[in-house]
């Protein structure tokens, strides 16, 4: 009978945050952080000249 290795606890467990991580929680899944990110890089984008007509008309039509 073979001897089985002692299986290493010490590596982090799939889906959790480094300890060290700046943008998230401990214990965050690190999937969490790329998402906040993300949302945050699409909140600092400029809003599409065609969009902010869109919402002007809106906005005139609902004062009439």
């Amino acid at each position: 009978m073979a001897a089985r290795a002692a299986k290493d606890t010490s590596q982090k467990a799939p889906g959790k945050a480094k300890a060290d991580d700046k943008d998230g929680k401990k214990g965050d899944p690190e999937w969490t952080t790329g998402l906040k990110r993300l949302y945050d890089n699409v909140l600092d984008e400029p809003l599409p000249d065609a969009f902010a007509d869109l919402l002007s008309k809106l906005d005139e039509n609902g004062a009439k």
